[in-house]
């Protein structure tokens, strides 16, 4: 127990030295993992249920080869691809997001140490430093959240692109 404790500090720390973008980004960052983990789930879990409501839909059909056939199956493609890429343009602006927040929190931690430097001039190092470290703590957590969640994001656009051409493959059209 004395160890988390000792965890949580440390973290909470953290977020004070990077200033209140730094807590910002934690939102955004929680909101943007949130998303992902759900869109993970989805395709483990309900994705399958669907895949085989829609395949099975199709198999029962009689007809398969006229052109509203091939219109009700180019409904039933478009339909999955929308229901697995549902959340991804949020996550993608979560991404972009980040980086942006990121660099405010630059621009504020600069401000920070300009403002020292006004009122106890250019000599003194030690107080200047706890504004650079407020600049440049947020950019890095910013550019670590935004390339962490560009890995995911893209393994969803390629799990969905695979998924609709393989759905595509299985609603056979004659």
């Amino acid at each position: 127990m004395f160890f988390i404790s000792e965890q949580f500090a440390a973290v909470t720390q953290f977020l004070h030295t990077g200033g209140t973008v730094l807590w910002l980004i934690l939102v955004v960052s929680i909101c943007l993992w949130c998303l992902i983990v759900e869109r993970l789930v989805f395709f483990k879990r309900r994705y399958p249920l669907l895949k085989n409501q829609w395949v099975g839909e199709w198999n029962t059909r009689a007809d398969k080869s006229s052109p509203r056939a091939k219109t009700i199956r180019v409904a039933m493609i478009s339909e999955a691809k929308l229901e697995m890429a549902k959340m991804t343009l949020i996550i993608k602006m979560l991404i972009a997001l980040c980086p942006l927040m990121g660099l405010l929190g630059t621009v504020t931690g600069m401000i920070h140490v300009f403002d020292i430097m006004a009122v106890t001039g250019t000599g003194n190092a030690r107080a200047m430093a706890s504004g650079v470290s407020q600049a440049t703590i947020p950019t890095m957590a910013g550019m670590v959240v935004a390339i962490a969640g560009l890995y995911f994001s893209r393994y969803i656009e390629d799990r969905t692109d695979d998924e609709t051409h393989h759905l595509a493959d299985l609603l056979k059209f004659h």
